[in-house]
């Protein structure tokens, strides 16, 4: 498939240069604490403030939306697809409703049945450019984005669409903060990755969109060329710890680019920085590749956007196999630098670090229920 463009927006920035240059700096400036009830804890925002889902949707989808039109121009309305990933849709506002409702009585009057439904943030994105195509929402938790670039290819394949704007997006409410501390898997500090010291997840708001087509008629920079999906559904939460879904996913991901494991060049890890995870994906991971393959998780500076995080990370991988990336510099991984011994060694990448080659990088995410998922991009 394709990358005709792709746009984001996160705790790092809006534009691809601002979000790039985040990036490489390690800068955790946009994760800030907040107080949640009766808990204080960080969590990543964008320009520091909560936002509505549609309004994050929108930020994502300025810097392409001129592509977005080129191709409703070229292949008509009917002919593009909207794949949506995402996991709370409206919730905080229809808890900010329900306040409201037991303060007074009454429901606000912008209050609209229609944001509790699945496909509300899909529906917004398809009435906006007015694409009259197949309209899905994903939810397969925190690989909801991803699982809509595996319907991308299905549709591609099945010859139902010619483009598709594809990615996901979500936002943070007390509910979402409350139900995760319940879990136990909020950090008190930003989250820590694959350190010793980790001790859980931190939050955060984000969306990621790519335009995508399996037609030549537009020039590209990069394009997905392998996806691999599992379900290992050992718990309802917790991943298997074997870490066996997360490798065939990897696995999978590498058959479907028809690649072996010494050609990715850069992995960026799921890496949320609870105990479970991050024991289990370094295991996955040290099983199949090479122990010199760089690697980091990015969710120290952009927090855990859900839904949206697989279509973002993916979004990283791009930006450095981006043709302007002419230095081959790498996301890196920030942590306290304290290797817990109990993992498999990883060679975390560390600031300012290139690497030869930049070829083909993967993605991973993995989410509640057992599912995996692994992206693989190739730079042009």
């Amino acid at each position: 498939m394709n990358i005709i463009d792709f746009g984001m927006a996160c705790s790092l920035g809006t534009s691809k240069e601002d979000i790039w240059r985040g990036l490489l700096l390690g800068d955790a400036s946009g994760v800030v604490r907040k107080v949640f009830y009766d808990m204080e804890r960080y969590i990543a925002l964008i320009d520091g403030e909560h936002r509505n889902i549609n309004y994050i949707s929108d930020l994502a989808l300025e810097s392409i939306a001129p592509a977005i039109e080129k191709v409703i121009s070229k292949f008509g309305k009917t002919r593009v697809a909207v794949l949506n990933g995402t996991c709370y849709k409206g919730s905080n506002a229809t808890i900010n409703a329900l306040k409201i409702y037991r303060e007074t009585g009454k429901f606000p009057s912008d209050c609209k049945f229609e944001v509790l439904q699945a496909d509300y943030p899909a529906k917004f994105i398809a009435k906006k450019f007015g694409i009259e195509g197949i309209t899905l929402s994903h939810s397969t938790a925190c690989a909801s984005s991803v699982s809509a670039i595996i319907s991308a290819k299905k549709m591609f394949e099945a010859g139902i669409c010619d483009a598709a704007i594809v990615g996901g997006e979500d936002v943070i409410s007390n509910s979402i903060m409350l139900g995760f501390s319940a879990l136990e898997a909020v950090s008190p500090d930003i989250c820590n990755p694959f350190s010793a010291n980790r001790s859980g997840i931190t939050l955060g708001e984000g969306a990621a969109f790519f335009l995508l087509t399996n037609r030549d008629e537009f020039s590209f920079d990069s394009r997905i060329v392998g996806i691999g999906e599992s379900a290992d559904a050992s718990h309802m939460t917790a991943p298997s710890e074997s870490g066996e879904g997360a490798k065939k996913a990897m696995t999978f991901a590498l058959a479907d680019a028809g690649l072996k494991s010494d050609d990715i060049d850069y992995l960026n890890l799921h890496g949320t920085g609870t105990k479970l995870n991050d024991a289990m994906e370094s295991i996955a991971v040290s099983s199949i590749f090479p122990d010199t393959l760089p690697v980091s998780s990015t969710k120290p500076l952009t927090g855990h956007v859900l839904g949206a995080a697989g279509a973002l990370e993916l979004a990283f991988c791009c930006l450095a196999l981006s043709s302007k990336n002419t230095e081959k510099f790498l996301p890196p991984h920030i942590w306290d630098g304290v290797f817990d011994p109990a993992l498999p060694h990883l060679n975390f990448v560390s600031k300012g670090a290139k690497c030869n080659k930049l070829k083909y990088c993967m993605s991973n995410s993995f989410a509640f229920g057992g599912y995996n998922a692994s992206v693989i991009a190739e730079g042009s």
